[in-house]
């Protein structure tokens, strides 16, 4: 009997390249391109070792002892040849980031609109193939590649503040040449524990620089050069997605189903997202592994059946080979026109490789198919380590792939029961395996997807995905498709709103996660009982995690990275504040969201109290998310009566001389006064201001206070001495009255604001003041979050250099 030729090289290398790749993604700057060169030459001559060691004569090497030797060799060396082309590759893109002289200037840019624009409530964004770019001038100046474009002009533009006197923009469209005026900025997000890396996104998807298109009375106005047809695959992507959203009434199921065809995800409302989040489907709304393993298959059936039909092709070349290489190659055009996600081309290199090994008569065991699908994904595109998709992916097929029992299949083929158990013995087994995972990775499970998933992977795989590709035929069966996701929602809604429908969870440090996923796997994956045991116990860790919390008798204070707004968490042994609640940005986007709901949900936190010191929407615009995350929180505001946030809802206006005391900390509110307060004063002047202490040190919160408020506080002697201030309107020149910056002695003043805003906050005079009067100034656009804690009151955290990666911009220094 032949034995089928064994695999060229082990699991273990191919794991040693995606850790080096790994390692490299750690670095906080990158090395000179020289010396990635030589971590390749040093790789290649290990790898060359490895090749001569393999060709001595056994009797010289001993076969156990050079097998080992062999493969520790080819570890090394792919570690560092996957170390050095992730470097190399960082070199490279680095090269074309935006130049810092250049940031915030104003440009006149000739390019070609490169992807499928995304539409959203305060205009477009849309990335641009620059071509060429000038000064006001003329001068040329070079800038990168591709910029990530926001052009404003929306409905929610004027309310935003984000596109003052900008007008309407016009409808634009993939493959567009267009000649606008363009202030350019480095790439820059905000940066908060567990929070969203917007910068690691531009950088991963080579965009060295963004910006926002000038087109006010001022500037000179964009000019449509011509309609050519480069980019022909996004604008069919383009036209497919606006017609699906033209033919389909309902929003919900057109966005379902423009995600599903084109891949674009925007097109799903946030309500609709956390409809999916909660009832764990989100995955198969996006174009997933288990979309294209089904084109594919449904590719392959169609080319074999017509491959077959003439004796000639299948003399040429057999039907199986042709069926498999026609549905691999369709299947890539799929993935490629649904905008060649993670999970695509995860699968789509899974399944080229089986085609390839099936063609060459090889059988490979499912650990090594596994890690060079891996290794594969990680060569073309390094970065997609840092994915929280790639993890799931690859970890849920790598379940499916060791739980098979391997049991003889029926020739006739499973029948409908079979089938069933077996969709609902996968569904348990990735239940339970992923779940430390998505604990890790999230800070939450969906406890109904078990049943959620067994009603909408077939649902969708079967019925509203073939309608929606059927659509792009025919456009009326888009209808019948969007019938199909109206049903499926009226399924998981109910899903939805069972009271324990999302379990939560304070995130898990690294090494408790990693117990958890190893727990996980052990309890599903066919092992010794005795190892099987284990699971157990290695799940505790990240079940029972709690986040470390201050002593009793002292305080923590994290101010959020919210741009240009203010958000703070304060925390004590037991209770949680949280001081403003940040801006709002769109009608679907706000920094509660996006900042403070993940952050509170990763730190397990159940807030006490939220104080809104005051109406302006920088302040309050998160509120609502906030308060329907954590709906027993109480409501402390600076609000003016009838405020929308105090609707249906127990609120206490702040008044000077409120306090509590938590866990040995107190609280007590300064301002306002009865006699502060009048009629149609400016939202500012109610701000609420709040010092907390531990009897030691203390932190002053002074919302959007100015100079007549700060004076009033002086001359009431109220108690204002504090080792941290959050300094007053993000420091504005109408605040920080010097007697007041005097008063506080504070070691630290806390500046949050968002970088280049139009206010120009923090004023030059006012950073100034408190350098002047000794304190050390934070700004919240260098810094990122900044976490601060009574018990070290010497040291302060900034969240932008404690994690600092070679792809994060320095935009100004963290701490003056």
């Amino acid at each position: 009997m032949d034995r089928a030729p064994s695999a060229p090289i082990g699991p273990w290398p191919l794991a040693a390249f995606v850790a080096g790749t790994a390692g490299q993604l750690q670095q906080p700057q990158l090395w000179p391109a020289d010396a990635y060169g030589l971590v390749a030459v040093a790789g290649l001559l290990v790898l060359l070792a490895a090749a001569w060691l393999a060709r001595l004569p056994l009797r010289a090497r001993g076969p156990r002892a050079a097998a080992w030797a062999r493969a520790a060799l080819l570890a090394l060396a792919l570690a560092g040849l996957g170390f050095a082309l992730a470097g190399g590759r960082a070199v490279l893109r680095a090269a074309d980031r935006l130049d810092p002289a250049l940031d915030g200037r104003d440009l006149r840019v000739v390019g070609t609109v490169a992807a499928m624009p995304q539409r959203h409530p305060l205009g477009w964004r849309l990335q641009l193939a620059v071509e060429a770019a000038h000064r006001a001038d003329g001068q040329p100046v070079r800038l990168p590649q591709r910029l990530a474009l926001a052009w404003f002009g929306g409905a929610d533009a004027a309310d935003a503040g984000a596109a003052e006197g900008q007008g309407v923009a016009p409808r634009v469209q993939a493959g567009q040449r267009w000649q606008v005026t363009v202030r350019v900025r480095v790439p820059h997000g905000l940066r908060n524990p567990h929070g969203q890396d917007q910068e690691l996104w531009l950088w991963e998807q080579g965009l060295g620089g963004t910006g926002t298109v000038r087109a006010g009375p001022a500037d000179a106005p964009p000019r449509l050069l011509a309609a050519t047809a480069a980019w022909p695959l996004e604008q069919a992507r383009q036209r497919v997605r606006d017609a699906i959203l033209a033919q389909v009434a309902d929003p919900r199921a057109a966005g379902v189903l423009a995600a599903l065809v084109v891949g674009d995800q925007a097109a799903i409302g946030r309500a609709d997202w956390d409809l999916f989040r909660a009832t764990g489907v989100a995955h198969l709304m996006s174009i997933s592994g288990l979309h294209v393993t089904m084109f594919a298959w449904l590719a392959a059936r169609l080319v074999g059946l017509g491959w077959r039909r003439s004796r000639r092709l299948c003399l040429a070349w057999p039907a199986p080979q042709a069926a498999l290489a026609g549905g691999l190659v369709l299947a890539t055009g799929y993935a490629l026109f649904s905008g060649w996600g993670v999970p695509a081309q995860r699968t789509l290199l899974m399944l080229a490789l089986v085609a390839l090994l099936r063609a060459a008569g090889r059988h490979w065991p499912w650990p090594l198919v596994w890690l060079a699908a891996c290794a594969l994904v990680v060569a073309a595109d390094p970065w997609a380590l840092l994915q929280p998709g790639f993890w799931l992916s690859f970890v849920a097929v790598g379940v499916l792939f060791a739980s098979d029992p391997g049991t003889p299949r029926p020739a006739s083929g499973p029948g409908w029961r079979d089938r069933a158990l077996g969709l609902l013995r996968e569904q348990l087994l990735l239940t339970v395996a992923l779940a430390p995972l998505t604990l890790l990775l999230f800070g939450q499970v969906a406890v109904a997807g078990l049943a959620a998933n067994l009603l909408a992977i077939p649902w969708v795989t079967l019925v509203v995905t073939p309608l929606a590709l059927a659509g792009v035929a025919w456009a009326p069966v888009w209808e019948l498709a969007a019938v199909a996701v109206q049903a499926l929602v009226a399924v998981l809604a109910p899903l939805a709103s069972w009271p324990a429908a999302v379990w939560t969870s304070a995130a898990p440090p690294l090494w408790a996660g990693a117990a958890g996923v190893a727990g996980g796997l052990l309890l599903v994956l066919p092992v010794a009982p005795a190892l099987r045991g284990l699971g157990l116990p290695l799940l505790l860790p990240v079940l029972l995690w709690q986040a470390p919390r201050p002593p009793p008798g002292a305080f923590e204070l994290l101010a959020a990275d919210v741009g240009q707004g203010s958000a703070v968490l304060v925390r004590t042994a037991g209770h949680t504040l949280v001081y403003d609640a940040g801006p709002r940005w769109s009608g679907d986007s706000d920094a509660g969201q996006r900042v403070l709901v993940p952050l509170l949900r990763a730190l397990g936190e159940r807030v006490d109290t939220l104080v809104l010191s005051h109406a302006d929407t920088d302040h309050t615009g998160g509120a609502q998310a906030v308060l329907a995350q954590q709906p027993q929180a109480g409501l402390l505001h600076g609000l003016e009566a009838g405020h929308p946030l105090l609707a249906g809802r127990a609120a206490l206006p702040c008044a000077a001389g409120q306090r509590w005391t938590w866990d040995g900390v107190a609280f007590e509110v300064l301002h306002p006064a009865p006699v502060d307060l009048w009629p149609g004063m400016r939202p500012n002047g109610r701000s609420c201001v709040l010092r907390v202490s531990d009897g030691r040190q203390a932190a002053l919160l002074a919302g959007d206070i100015e100079l007549p408020q700060e004076v009033a506080l002086l001359a009431r002697g109220a108690s204002l001495q504090a080792q941290v201030v959050l300094v007053a309107h993000h420091g504005s020149r109408t605040s920080s009255a010097p007697a007041f910056v005097a008063a506080t002695q504070a070691q630290w003043a806390l500046v949050q604001a968002g970088r280049a805003n139009r206010y120009g906050h923090p004023a030059p005079a006012v950073v100034a003041r408190w350098e002047a009067a000794g304190a050390r100034v934070v700004r919240s656009d260098g810094c990122g979050a900044a976490w601060w804690s009574s018990a070290t009151p010497q040291a302060l955290r900034c969240e932008r250099e404690a994690v600092r990666r070679y792809w994060h911009f320095r935009a100004v220094p963290a701490v003056n």
